[in-house]
């Protein structure tokens, strides 16, 4: 089983990471393929894959790669720049699918399917905690933002991924310090560097899936820090859609319970036997939401647990 990092011609930031990736020891000599370019690591089984594309509308790469190369993809990792509004310097990372947008069923706006989520790489917690990390060694939580995201945008793929990305500006884009981190981050997560920190997922755990908030995730992200939980999707809340409530008796309409439900059984899809469990950020619901998706959640077998029961040792 292969981890794909996949990476873009048309995204400076991408070949920028990918550019400190290949200067690590171990790799081989990139070979040509129909779908882009192929370098394989000779002691890990991890293969970078560089497209023209950009890669946010690349369906189906993974299959493709493995049905061109025969590897089989365990999870891929996406090498991507971020963009902000506010034009911050981050280094961040994400799930990805629009499970909130609708009507569902139709090619969302920045990738993906509307209604649908790509299974987490269950890698997430590790990577986002070891970047954080490295990134505080080499001096850098000054001038970046060390940040996740909820999950949002494609492309449509079967193995479990992650967007792996450094924002919002082309100078940040091409900061070799920032690319660094992350490449360093990699390898320590996929078990390429001199003392590898690799936590393949076993079938046993509590993984986190977080519900509410902002696009960034801070009640979310405060729990990722403090504890070594288990990482599956995030969502924000403009992918948890409520309609008002009519009365006490009904159920609220929307596509929030859809949105919920396809986020928990991606979670549970990427990780196999995992106590999954949500944390809401409890302030960004009414009281009338926070019933509905407790008693959607108690549904779906989905406990929720509040941070002082996360974080506590």
């Amino acid at each position: 089983m292969v981890s794909l990092l996949l990476a873009s011609t048309e995204d400076s930031a991408s070949m920028n990471m990918m550019s400190e990736l290949v200067n690590l020891e171990g790799w081989g000599s990139p070979r040509e393929f129909d779908h882009g370019q192929v370098t394989r690591h000779s002691r890990c089984d991890v293969e970078i894959l560089l497209i023209d594309g950009l890669h946010i509308w690349a369906d189906g790469i993974d299959e493709e790669h493995s049905s061109l190369t025969g590897s089989e993809i365990d999870e891929v990792l996406i090498l991507s720049r971020h963009v902000s509004a506010s034009m911050t310097p981050a280094l961040t990372l994400h799930a990805i699918g629009v499970p909130g947008e609708f009507p569902h069923g139709e090619k969302a706006r920045s990738g993906g399917i509307t209604g649908t989520a790509v299974p987490p790489s269950t890698r997430f917690g590790e990577l986002f905690r070891n970047m954080c990390r490295i990134a505080k060694e080499a001096n850098l939580e000054k001038e970046y933002d060390l940040t996740l995201e909820a999950t949002h945008h494609g492309p449509v793929l079967q193995a479990p991924t992650l967007y792996l990305e450094i924002g919002s500006s082309s100078e940040q884009w091409e900061d070799v310090r920032a690319a660094r981190v992350w490449s360093e981050t990699i390898a320590l997560c996929l078990g390429m560097s001199e003392f590898p920190s690799k936590k393949d997922w076993n079938g046993r755990g509590s993984v986190m899936i977080g519900l509410g908030g902002g696009h960034y995730a801070p009640r979310h992200k405060a729990v990722i820090t403090e504890s070594n939980v288990w990482v599956g999707h995030i969502l924000a809340n403009y992918a948890i859609v409520f309609e008002e409530q009519v009365d006490n008796t009904s159920k609220p309409g929307g596509p929030w319970a859809h949105s919920v439900r396809t986020a928990v059984e991606s979670t549970r899809a990427a990780f196999p036997g995992g106590d999954i469990f949500a944390h809401l950020d409890r302030k960004s619901f009414k009281g009338w939401q926070r019933s509905a998706l407790a008693d959607l959640l108690s549904e779906l077998g989905v406990p929720v647990l509040r941070g002082k029961q996360i974080c506590s040792p």
